[in-house]
């Protein structure tokens, strides 16, 4: 993918992840979300690319923008075919959540975020609007642990990777009823249990980091956003699992359909036909080439996030690519009005 989407794709989470946080800590998520979808939206198509939405924000009869299958990019607006050259035209597949976490962001708590995900066109899985069970763990227990294990022996081998105690271990759960013997068993085997109401993006993300004292991610979040975290996992070689659940007894707080056997045909017809198989990071972000990125919207274990200032806002994002093999973290100053000093601090 060329270099220059990679630069215009910062810019892309960072006026989402802006225009969301317009809206942090006034107990309006749907418009926290809204807002940030629309900012998205407008800029990817600024792009000159031709990009399909394949994780968004819904089916198109239920959600007006970033809709799963909707083209985005110069190239597939409106005379906009007309701009670009069929030989150098680049199809690429988008994975989008403008606001992880709107929760956090209506009620000024950390760990919100713009994030996206692309690859070349078929790069990516395209998961339905299901749960997940996932396994998130740093780069040296890639391939040791395994999300059929129980938590007590995946506790034990990623103890033994990093050369600690498992009392050293610190887990991130999703606080939901369906994990409460989940929590019990890491807290019996020795572990610490962080909750989190929302986000789980970045919590997978940051086991792939040393020093953000999360080790790992266990436990059932939703489908597209174990795609996301799987692109970022794959490009920085920490380990990720995910295996959908379709049963809406597991998850125990609702799930797009209404039962098991529905599920079930629904996935058949998206072509899965073994909805209980277990996906590692290189299956679900399967491109040559696969770029992450993220910015901050309230502050979190990776980022901070966005600070106004009189005439501008400052932002911090986290640009992961399988290409260069690299990590970035991009701190910008935009300066929406004339202003006579930059906030630095």
């Amino acid at each position: 993918m060329d270099k220059t989407i990679g630069l215009e794709i910062i810019e892309v989470v960072e006026q989402a992840a802006i225009a969301s946080a317009r809206w942090m800590g006034k107990g309006e998520k749907n418009i926290a979300d809204e807002v940030a979808v629309e900012a998205m939206r407008e800029r990817m198509n600024q792009i000159h690319m031709r990009g399909r939405i394949v994780i968004g924000e819904g089916e198109r009869d239920d959600a007006p923008m970033l809709y799963i299958g909707e083209e985005v990019g110069i190239c597939s607006q409106p005379g906009g075919a007309e701009m670009c050259n069929p030989d150098e035209l680049i199809e690429i597949d988008i994975a989008v959540d403008p606001c992880e976490g709107t929760n956090l962001v209506a009620y000024g708590q950390n760990g919100s975020m713009a994030v996206l995900a692309i690859a070349p066109k078929g790069g990516l899985f395209a998961a339905p609007d299901f749960y997940m069970k996932k396994l998130a763990a740093p780069p040296a227990a890639k391939g040791k642990v395994d999300i059929n294990k129980s938590a007590t022996e995946n506790l034990k081998i990623i103890a033994e990777c990093l050369d600690r105690k498992i009392e050293e271990l610190v887990v991130v759960v999703m606080d939901r009823s369906r994990h409460k013997e989940l929590i019990q068993e890491i807290r019996d085997a020795g572990a610490r249990v962080r909750l989190i109401s929302d986000g789980d993006v970045s919590a997978a993300i940051s086991c792939g980091f040393g020093g953000t004292n999360i080790h790992a991610l266990m436990g059932i979040g939703a489908a597209p956003e174990g795609v996301i975290s799987a692109a970022a996992m794959r490009c920085i070689g920490g380990h990720f699992q995910g295996q959908l659940i379709y049963d809406p007894e597991v998850v125990k707080t609702g799930l797009i359909g209404e039962s098991k056997e529905g599920n079930l045909a629904r996935l058949k017809e998206m072509g899965i036909t073994d909805p209980d198989r277990v996906y590692d990071a290189g299956e679900l972000a399967s491109g040559e080439e696969v770029l992450f990125a993220a910015c901050g919207i309230t502050s979190g274990t990776l980022m901070q996030g966005v600070r106004f200032f009189h005439g501008g806002a400052r932002t911090q994002s986290l640009i992961i690519s399988s290409q260069s093999k690299t990590v970035r973290f991009v701190d910008t100053i935009h300066m929406m009005e004339d202003t006579h000093e930059l906030q630095l601090h």
